[in-house]
């Protein structure tokens, strides 16, 4: 039953349609391992196991009378917990929310179930989703399925470390500062940061928001697309959701790759990294040149990026958590009073600065891919590191300024605006996972995902499961 766990989403729905496989059948085997690994991982938070059980007999019962399937028809999946889900808790990783069911779904939630997914439940993050480390008061750490002494990444950890040990066959998340990319290098998964308004955000009390976007993860580029298919569209209450046909994005075809010109970014502009980040970086650029990819050194004009991001997140920090800070600071971490605390303290000035910074950023990246077809760099300049620190606060003998300062190799990508994926590179002499990430042209997330998966066919990293 078990070796169902790993099949794609793609092949699950192709079962199910073929009656090959009932839902029921694919259920009882996520939920059967979910009972076994998923209390020594953390990576399920609140289970909906027997609603999922009986959501897959009424599933069965309706394509036995003739229904048709939907395009995750079967899928298990897992829900971001700051996702609302209607009548499941929804604690966003706080104590302040520790009893909050809402009673409405989030879009992104909303569209895997009217597409068919089979939800198991809600997966971990950190508070308010602050920080690429996944631990929380709520629920604690959670681990990462290929040595859970280190990290799962964040700030979608939760559902990344559900992937790579098969609890779950797609998952959801967001990125502000790399956490759909981050903790998919960390757990040898795929994650795709979507172009703005490509994946609505709804509802939402910061509309308005152009740092954050939704988007999948899931075990192959091919099942990314899959669920991309179904997220992505325009949506009432979304002023930036942009109008999108599901055969927009899936299936892939190949593409011929010889000729591509790949830019590579070994330092994203100077930052430090460790070397075993550096050694799978290079096993990226061997990867390329033997699609026959044209490979240059091309680092990007990163001035101003951190200072931009910096201050643009701590507005939404703001926006968002600015009066649940006042009434009940004193149930969040540190970290979150002091990035809430910058964006309510800044000046208007440094404001100014940061949107002249974004702007700048997003042009140079649209004039490096008018030369190049995609960018390709590291994800995280830290491999996985041990669960019980915060944070790494300093890199390659480099001390960092503050708890976010270790994410910049993501978040400096975040600032152009521009889709990034993070795909299965390597691995470690230890055996920790190391990702890559591609960037692609604005809104060109079909091409960007039809590279990946050439990129993903030329390198067996991706197939190496852990051992649970």
């Amino acid at each position: 039953m078990e070796d169902l766990c790993y099949l794609s989403a793609t092949a699950m729905v192709q079962a199910v349609r073929d009656r090959r496989l009932s839902v029921r059948e694919l259920t009882a085997a996520h939920v059967a391992r979910a009972e076994r690994i998923n209390p020594a991982i953390n990576a399920i938070v609140t289970d909906t196991y027997a609603q999922a059980l009986a959501e897959a007999d009424a599933m069965d019962a309706a394509l036995a009378r003739g229904a048709t399937p939907g395009a995750l028809c079967g899928v298990p999946v897992a829900h971001k917990d700051s996702f609302l889900t209607a009548g499941v808790r929804t604690t966003f990783g706080s104590a302040v929310y520790r009893d909050n069911v809402p009673t409405q779904d989030s879009t992104v939630v909303a569209r895997q179930k009217a597409a068919g997914a089979i939800t198991l439940g809600k997966t971990n993050l950190p508070e308010f989703g602050a920080g690429s480390h996944t631990f929380n008061a709520v629920f604690g750490v959670t681990r990462n399925p290929y040595r859970r002494d280190v990290s799962a990444g964040g700030s979608s950890g939760g559902g990344s470390a559900a992937l790579a040990a098969g609890l779950v066959a797609l998952a959801d998340g967001t990125d502000m500062g790399g956490s759909l990319r981050n903790p998919a290098s960390f757990c040898n998964i795929v994650g795709l940061r979507p172009s703005l308004g490509r994946v609505p955000m709804t509802p939402s009390g910061f509309a308005f928001n152009t740092m954050t976007v939704g988007g999948p993860m899931a075990r192959t580029v091919a099942d990314v697309a899959l669920m991309l298919s179904v997220l992505a569209d325009a949506a009432p209450g979304d002023p930036f959701a942009i109008p999108a046909a599901p055969a927009e994005f899936s299936p892939l075809a190949p593409v011929d790759c010889k000729g591509l010109r790949i830019a590579v970014s070994p330092t994203l502009g100077g930052l430090p990294f460790e070397p075993a980040v550096q050694l799978a970086l290079q096993d990226a650029v061997r990867h390329c040149e033997a699609l026959g990819c044209v490979i240059d050194e091309a680092e990007p004009d990163f001035s101003g990026a951190d200072h931009a991001f910096e201050v643009m997140r701590a507005l939404a920090f703001a926006t968002n958590y600015g009066k649940v800070r006042s009434e009940q600071g004193e149930l969040m971490k540190d970290t979150v009073r002091w990035n809430i605390d910058l964006g309510l303290n800044q000046s208007g000035l440094a404001i100014i600065e940061a949107e002249r910074a974004r702007n700048q950023m997003f042009l140079r990246m649209q004039a490096l891919l008018r030369d190049y077809d995609f960018l390709i760099a590291p994800v995280s300049q830290v491999v996985p590191f041990n669960v019980a620190m915060e944070y790494p606060a300093s890199i390659a003998g480099v001390d960092m300024p503050h708890y976010i300062g270790w994410m910049r190799s993501c978040y400096r990508l975040t600032v152009t605006g521009h889709p990034a994926i993070s795909v299965p590179c390597s691995f470690t002499d230890d055996g920790l996972p190391v990702g890559v990430q591609i960037v692609g042209r604005y809104r060109d997330e079909r091409r960007l995902l039809e590279f990946a998966q050439m990129f993903e066919q030329a390198n067996p990293a991706g197939q190496r499961r852990p051992v649970l």
